[in-house]
């Protein structure tokens, strides 16, 4: 194929959405000509190099982002610069893209994209606010307000430290250019994007499928399995609706992506698919660092296990990680610097012993020996249950790929998180935080996928009343736990079948070879895989609705004051709940906010804080605090505290008065 992207229509799409206004379908139109307009620089550069999906050009998109903010940080200006940079990247790359391409084609792309669309409507409706949104979302504001930009000045504090998770804004980058270009309100971007999103990440699940399986029926089954895992089972949107976040983005979006071009650089190595995926590791190193460690353990455990399993693809997929590993190696040696300086990294006894109160039944043992509890695995229930069931079925095609990557990626994940003597240590290397989320990268879409593939090589149609039949019992009684909170109502049984069951598979699969490609990846086990998720989707579709308070404690009134009158970089003196939300709607600093959504840091002081404030509030309002941090304005929630200022108000309703200090 010679033609140029179709991408290229989002310039003039962009333009014409603009004309309308940024409400409803407006709103709708912006988002996606200007989420595809960031996508034309990827698009165009995967085009010169040959290779044709949307994982190249989402990674080469990324690519190009961090290269423009690299230099708009460096020269310390604004977003426009950055926008201009992708433009001429785009002209650059725009004459070589007249080139026939290569790749998987994928007959089932289109259908999973306009499944995508349609999910990504029904998104908009039970699109909240919430959690994590505003620490982000104050970050984007800046990103997008600020005219001189650097990696400090985006933060919650004056002169604070970088944050650990966070030190390059690649993805605030993302969503501030989204909200110039469209000329949105952060908050609208950060609300509404995952309708936009969703579509792309079940097709880059489906890329991801289809270069591991070499099936677009398994393909879908892939996205299909995903959809049910985090869309349906959780009800309300699921994770999908915070596709806008970095934590959510770097799982739903980059690692799919990375996960495709790895698996299609394993079947045909090319230094274009080399330097695909290194660039696809690269972004997700700078926008969630742990994760791209967290994905390449199990790609470790999928080079083991093929090379113990097949003795073939052994320098390809070896070099595979190679370009995983070097973005990852020079992104987590530049942060190490930050990550050293937080208390969470390497915990004392105190830090273990609050993180077993704060993961309240995720962690078991004592403060010397833990490690993750078995019912963790299940807790995304029906679709989690039969995943890790179905890792044993991995023998009867043993010599797959997608066996290797079920085996090895399982084993490894395992292998780090429910051993006691091993886990702590894992631990003081990434926090507790993170390490207990590395339960959450066992593979399990593929699982289900490749099981579903291995008992239809076995038995054929029977398996579809089957499969119906499993998804109703284990949906009524494994539903799942999705609360912050967990209780460990979820089973241990099912991480034990995949564990012992895998490492069963693995030694018998090493000794002997009869169980060779038993499997059937055709629309069999991909219609298995769709009646399984029937119970599932029933659920999650009849808890179509919004969860989440948001940010509905604030007042209208008190949020267009401080708009109005705030110039960007003043100081606000809140209590931590109202100043973090109000971060989120206006480019301002902070003089503290709640300790978890704040780096622990030396410069940041969270603790210090946090005293000056109840100091402030709770003895008369002494305004050498404020005035200490540099503060002009100074917010009082008198639900929570009976004092009054001797200052000018700027803004006062039944909850909130807003004092102007000089």
């Amino acid at each position: 194929m010679r033609r140029i992207p179709l991408l290229l229509l989002a310039v003039p799409a962009l333009a014409l959405a603009r004309l309308l206004p940024a409400t409803g379908v407006g709103l709708g139109l912006r988002l996606a000509a200007a989420t595809a307009c960031l996508l034309i620089p990827g698009a165009l550069i995967s085009r010169a190099l040959r290779l044709r999906g949307f994982a190249p050009a989402f990674a080469w998109s990324l690519a190009a982002l961090f290269a423009a903010l690299a230099v708009t940080f460096a020269v310390h200006a604004s977003l426009v610069l950055t926008a201009v940079l992708l433009g001429v990247i785009s002209a650059a790359a725009l004459p070589f893209s007249f080139r026939p391409v290569e790749g998987l084609a994928g007959r089932g792309g289109l259908a999973v994209l306009v499944a995508g669309i349609a999910l990504g409507i029904g998104l908009w409706f039970v699109a909240v606010l919430d959690g994590d949104a505003f620490f982000h979302l104050a970050r984007v504001r800046k990103l997008e307000t600020f005219g001189s930009l650097s990696l400090r000045n985006v933060g919650e504090f004056t002169h604070g430290s970088l944050h650990p998770g966070y030190a390059f804004p690649l993805w605030h980058g993302f969503l501030a250019l989204i909200a110039k270009l469209g000329g949105l309100d952060p908050i609208g971007v950060g609300r509404n994007t995952p309708t936009v999103l969703a579509p792309l990440s079940l097709v880059l699940f489906y890329e991801a499928g289809l270069a591991l399986f070499r099936s677009a029926w398994a393909g879908a089954a892939v996205a299909l399995a995903q959809l049910a895992l985090t869309g349906l089972a959780p009800g309300h949107g699921g994770s999908y609706t915070s596709l806008a976040l970095p934590a959510t983005a770097s799982r739903q979006l980059v690692v799919p992506a990375l996960l495709a071009l790895y698996f299609s650089y394993v079947r045909a190595p090319s230094w274009r698919l080399f330097a695909s995926t290194a660039a696809a590791a690269g972004a997700l190193a700078l926008i969630h660092p742990t994760y791209a460690l967290f994905v390449g353990i199990p790609l470790v455990g999928f080079v083991i296990v093929r090379a113990l399993l097949v003795r073939r693809e052994l320098v390809s997929a070896a070099m595979g990680v190679v370009a995983l590993a070097v973005p990852t190696a020079i992104a987590l040696a530049w942060l190490r610097p930050v990550v050293e300086a937080t208390t969470t990294h390497d915990p004392s006894s105190v830090e273990v012993e609050r993180a077993f109160a704060k993961y309240h039944g995720q962690l078991a043992g004592n403060t010397e020996h833990y490690h993750v509890t078995e019912q963790l695995f299940s807790r995304s229930g029906a679709v989690a249950v039969a995943a890790l069931v179905c890792v044993p079925l991995a023998l009867l095609a043993i010599r797959r790929r997608w066996a290797a990557w079920v085996l090895g990626g399982s084993l490894a994940v395992f292998a780090l998180t429910v051993v006691p003597y091993v886990f702590p240590h894992f631990a003081d290397a990434v926090s507790i935080s993170q390490a207990r989320r590395f339960a959450g990268f066992v593979p399990l879409p593929y699982a289900l996928a490749g099981g579903a593939a291995a008992l239809a090589g076995v038995i054929g149609v029977a398996l579809l009343p089957l499969a119906l039949a499993a998804g109703i019992v284990l949906q009524l009684a494994y539903p799942g736990e999705f609360g912050y909170r967990f209780h460990g109502t979820t089973p241990a049984w099912p991480a034990w079948v995949a564990l012992v069951g895998g490492l069963a598979a693995l030694v018998v699969g090493t000794l002997a070879h009869r169980w060779d490609r038993l499997d059937r990846r055709g629309p069999v086990a991909a219609l298995a895989v769709a009646l399984f998720a029937v119970p599932v989707a029933v659920h999650g579709f009849s808890n179509w609705s919004r969860s989440g308070s948001g940010s509905g404690a604030l007042t209208r009134g008190l949020i267009r004051t401080l708009r109005e009158g705030a110039r960007p970089k003043d100081v606000l003196f809140a209590d931590p709940e109202t100043g973090y939300l109000l971060a989120a709607y206006a480019p301002v600093y902070l003089a503290n906010a709640p300790f978890a959504h704040v780096a622990a840091t030396k410069a940041n002081r969270p603790r210090a804080r946090l005293r000056d404030a109840f100091h402030f509030y709770s003895h008369g309002g002494d305004l050498s605090v404020p005035r200490y941090y540099g503060a002009r304005w100074i917010v009082v929630d008198r639900r929570r505290h009976n004092l009054t200022l001797d200052l000018p108000r700027a803004y006062r309703d039944r909850r909130y008065v807003l004092y102007r200090l000089g």
